[in-house]
């Protein structure tokens, strides 16, 4: 019997009402491009760029297994909410209540660090382009009040052309240059051979590269995008394989673009940049001083739209999520991706009020600094955001709580496992790596 909470137990599906397959086609696409203009911010670009710095074309195979990884999960993700006609908070939910406890720390810690990242990422570019115009935290400030307003007055639709825009700029300017900075492709081809470079610390570097390539909060947003879209039912199935290959081909693309300009421009020259945005402003100043300052300018035009994608994404993207964990909470009851695809959760005080706490309070972070405990647990949450998203998607897509028909099979589970494999150890050197003496 299904318990009194409205969730089915594990001896009893939903019914899979097997609605007609759509016919997979390219007209459809499109949660696929926002999730993967959400995942591939300036930290991925910088991550990829220095690990061509660092070892050429020795990691490139890393970049692709770290696509597939995130293939699977988002796939898992987008395939629960078709096949039950369930969000996937409310999977967490019939997991125990130590989910939402975990959540509800999290979209609260992560939103309010994240928002002043966000921010400021999207704001450098606009510096270097427009200098003597604005500070850096006004630039900032503009950028998350024009993401506020963007999302609060446009539904999905809207959301999703801006994004596809801003997406094919991201994907000219870092296709534009790597052929700028003519690869060595018989080396980019050896790089695709799985070995590790002879450094300290290799292995945990190359698992870095694989968990940081494309996306981290943003893959559980994917099926909820898959239903804002409209697509509802196992009917959709089809379409949402092909729009979640689609992303990953972009994310893939845009990775190791820039891996192939970390080889040649940085490593060849043994030239070094900065960790975090503002080595993507560095990288700008090399390629001014070598292909000159249009190059430049059109590289800060893609660094914008890489920020500004993940700025708008999260904002959309976890506000539906946030709004989806109130409403289950307050009601209860099961919620439909049906509600979703109404939109009605765009338009609904908690995702509101969550567009809110990613703007105005880290606005407060930018003028005050960051602090120090604060940022300690941002850390530690999100490292644990990913193993927890692989894991419990593991345990609901081999229970009864998912249609048989569209349970895991051998491949799925082996992906989702070694995702969480993957995710449990980078979250154990990220808690390990940790301060902990001057946090207490």
């Amino acid at each position: 019997m299904a318990d009194t909470t409205g969730h089915p137990t594990d001896t009893e599906a939903p019914l899979d009402l097997n609605p007609t397959p759509r016919k997979s086609s390219w007209k459809y696409i499109g949660p696929g491009i926002v999730v993967a203009a959400t995942g591939v911010g300036a930290g991925d670009l910088v991550a990829t760029l220095i690990a061509g710095s660092n070892f050429g074309y020795t990691l490139l195979w890393a970049a692709v297994v770290g696509c597939l990884v995130k293939i699977s999960l988002a796939e898992a993700a987008g395939r629960w909410h078709l096949a039950t006609g369930r969000t996937l908070f409310d999977g967490w939910a019939s997991l125990g209540r130590w989910t939402t406890w975990f959540f509800c720390v999290y979209v609260v810690v992560w939103g309010f660090v994240y928002g002043a990242a966000a921010m400021s990422s999207s704001a450098l570019p606009l510096q270097a382009l427009f200098p003597g115009v604005m500070d850096l935290k006004a630039w900032a400030v503009a950028c998350g009040l024009v993401g506020l307003v963007f999302v609060w007055f446009n539904k999905y639709a809207v959301f999703e052309k801006v994004m596809t825009v801003l997406v094919g700029v991201m994907f000219v300017v870092t296709v534009y240059l790597a052929i700028r900075v003519t690869p060595h492709l018989g080396q980019a081809l050896a790089g695709l051979l799985p070995v590790l470079p002879d450094e300290k610390d290799s292995i945990l570097n190359t698992l870095g590269l694989i968990g940081g390539v494309g996306g981290t909060v943003t893959l559980a947003a994917y099926g909820y995008w898959v239903n804002a879209k409209g697509w509802t039912d196992t009917g959709w199935m089809r379409v949402m394989r092909l729009d979640n290959r689609v992303a990953y081909l972009t994310t893939g693309i845009f990775v190791v673009a820039m891996l192939f300009v970390g080889a040649e421009l940085l490593h060849s020259a043994n030239v070094a940049i900065s960790n975090g945005d503002k080595g993507l402003i560095q990288l700008g100043d090399i390629l001014a001083h070598e292909y000159g300052t249009a190059t430049a300018k059109f590289f800060l035009i893609g660094f914008f739209a890489t920020s500004f994608t993940s700025l708008i994404g999260v904002w959309h993207g976890v506000s539906l999520m946030f709004a989806d964990f109130v409403a289950r909470t307050r009601e209860q009851s099961a919620a439909g991706g049906a509600e979703v695809a109404s939109g009605a959760r765009e338009r609904s005080w908690p995702f509101r009020a969550y567009l809110l706490w990613l703007t105005f309070p880290p606005i407060v972070l930018l003028f005050q600094g960051q602090p120090f405990r604060l940022i300690i647990l941002y850390g530690v949450l999100g490292a644990a955001f990913l193993p927890f998203l692989a894991l419990t998607l593991l345990r609901l897509l081999n229970s009864a709580r998912t249609p048989a028909a569209w349970r895991n099979g051998p491949f799925s589970n082996a992906m989702l496992a070694l995702s969480g494999a993957l995710f449990l150890v980078l979250c154990v050197k990220q808690v390990w790596d940790q301060p902990w003496a001057d946090f207490f």
